[in-house]
């Protein structure tokens, strides 16, 4: 068992047990830097810190630390398709050709912006290996995703899209906004600026790399130790074999070792759903500002409902044929399913980030939680720290509600 580390930050009464299982994350689970919060609207009920932001734990995790937030970011860039369409730029049910015509290509006339960002497209990998440095030209990136072929059947089954979704969908709303902006630029104009989250999707070079913390790779013992329930056995041994969907959907565009994402030329580059760098407080805030309907987002109220409905996809197996669990995507978030429950009903809606953070909006109580840390837990779909934290928030929003 590992010492209890300071706690900073604030607790609102009855969210006291949250403190408690954040502490224990580090006791218990080898946390060695992290960040909780949970917003009710706009008002913030749980804001803590803790830890050190690098491997050697000699530099503090401070109140305004980031740090790699991976797919977390996925519920950012749903949030800001989401804008488009309660602006009428985009329609759900719309097909993607429709605003994208080049996308047609080898058959994919059909498939609807839902099932794009549903992840049932078949759009998970990349024929060509796509490096880093390309993601920057759009115009040749934009050509080589409208000429990539579906590897199953649209509509009818879905995998996770973990690197090319963010992808697809920055060209998609790149060629429906008025001002041609990218996902990154949308995102930081229309929802981070005025909601007051801390998180970006390209880092802009006025951010300090002093404030972005290391990342730490689980290995060794500790792999045993603090993983051995949700270690995905399934995936790394189709990404050892250098096969299947897994391994297409995991490893092109190659973004190097998750454990040296916390670098400039990796965080500058915008990958909407993927290299997204902010904070807990920042993911909470605009869960938060969702769930409560406090009116700082540019969504309207028939688009958060639709957000917070149960899912649509009941007629598509639930099987993810990259993920090899039981899941549910619904307009570009998760949804609580199966073993993978989080917020007080089926109506909450998040992401969760490689290594373990997560963010999510619970409607039935109004709140928004964002967990983030840095050392990388080798779970894909779930971690025990974030687990933990989850449970005694909806067992405190009971309560408090």
């Amino acid at each position: 068992m590992s010492p209890a580390p300071s706690i900073h930050g604030d607790v609102a009464a009855g969210f006291g047990p949250v403190a408690d299982a954040f502490r224990r994350n580090f006791t218990e689970h080898g946390e060695i830097g992290a960040a909780v919060a949970v917003y009710a609207g706009a008002q913030p009920l749980v804001d803590l810190w803790a830890g050190h932001r690098d491997r050697k734990r000699e530099v503090a995790w401070e109140r305004d630390t980031i740090v790699p937030v991976f797919s977390s970011s996925k519920g950012m860039s749903a949030f800001t398709l989401a804008t488009a369409v309660s602006r009428g730029l985009l329609d759900y049910e719309a097909p993607v050709a429709k605003y994208w015509p080049e996308f047609a290509a080898h058959g994919k006339e059909r498939i609807t912006v839902r099932q794009l960002i549903d992840h049932q497209a078949g759009l998970s990998g990349l024929d060509r290996i796509v490096k880093l440095r390309e993601l920057v030209d759009r115009d040749a990136l934009g050509e080589l995703l409208a000429a990539q072929k579906p590897a199953w059947v649209p509509g009818t089954r879905h995998g996770y899209h973990a690197l090319t979704l963010g992808l697809y969908q920055s060209e998609l709303l790149r060629r429906v906004d008025p001002a041609g902006r990218s996902l990154g630029r949308f995102f930081a104009e229309e929802i981070a600026g005025p909601v007051g989250a801390d998180l970006f999707i390209g880092l802009p070079e006025t951010e300090p790399m002093d404030r972005v913390a290391q990342l730490s790779a689980t290995k060794g013992w500790d792999i045993w130790r603090y993983e051995r329930r949700d270690l995905p056995l399934r995936i790394g041994g189709e990404v050892y074999a250098k096969r299947g969907h897994s391994y297409a959907a995991l490893t092109n565009p190659r973004p190097g070792a998750p454990a040296r994402a916390a670098r400039r030329e990796f965080l500058e580059i915008e990958w909407p759903g993927m290299n997204g760098v902010g904070n807990a407080r920042a993911l909470a805030r605009v869960y938060g500002a969702a769930a409560g309907r406090t009116g700082v987002l540019p969504i309207s109220e028939d688009v958060l409902d639709s957000l917070a409905a149960a899912d649509t996809a009941d007629d598509v197996p639930a099987d993810d044929l990259v993920l090899h669990t039981k899941s549910r995507y619904h307009l570009g978030f998760r949804k609580s399913r199966g073993t993978f429950r989080f917020g007080s009903d089926k109506r909450a809606y998040g992401t969760t980030g490689l290594g373990g953070s997560f963010g999510f909006a619970d409607p039935a109580t109004g709140l928004g939680f964002g967990y983030s840390m840095n050392r990388l837990g080798m779970a894909i779909l779930d971690d025990v720290r974030s687990r933990n934290l989850r449970e005694v928030v909806v067992q405190c929003a009971d309560r408090w509600s």
